[in-house]
């Protein structure tokens, strides 16, 4: 992109992003003092998947300076974290392995880039720096830089 108003107007990363920052206020912002989940929150969730083809969970944290290269298929899991300045590529998945509860999708470091239709299933960390191959699918622990 040549301008930032490019970046603004027409990259739908981007638009995932802003849209999960504005999900992820709601989400947190307390309605009552039992209840924090919001309606709106997942509003925009669901907008945002339906528009832009994104999933990102209003609960999930992502860092500063991330790039969801193209975004389309991307899909973060509700307990995901991801690290400042990762790279996302296309049809990446941060997902749950279905068998556990609670805390149960990826850890992410920063600077971390992950490839084309990688899949990152399960309460692991993938350590910063490393490199995830386009379609990898990890079930594993990633050390850092790897």
């Amino acid at each position: 992109c040549e301008t930032l108003l490019e970046v603004i107007l027409f990259m739908k990363g981007f638009a995932a992003l802003v849209c999960h920052r504005a999900a992820r206020y709601q989400w947190h912002k307390k309605v009552s003092p039992k209840r924090r989940r919001s309606l709106t929150a997942l509003f925009f969730q669901s907008q945002a998947s339906a528009v832009l083809g994104v999933d990102i969970h209003p609960a999930a944290t992502l860092g500063a300076g991330i790039l969801l290269d193209h975004g389309t298929g991307v899909v973060i899991g509700e307990t995901a974290v991801i690290g400042h300045g990762c790279t996302l590529l296309h049809g990446v998945t941060l997902g749950g392995t279905g068998k556990d509860h609670g805390d149960r999708h990826p850890k992410i470091g920063h600077h971390v880039l992950i490839g084309a239709g990688a899949s990152i299933l399960g309460n692991i960390v993938v350590g910063s720096g490393a490199k995830i191959g386009a379609g990898s699918i990890v079930l594993r622990p990633i050390p850092a830089g790897a």
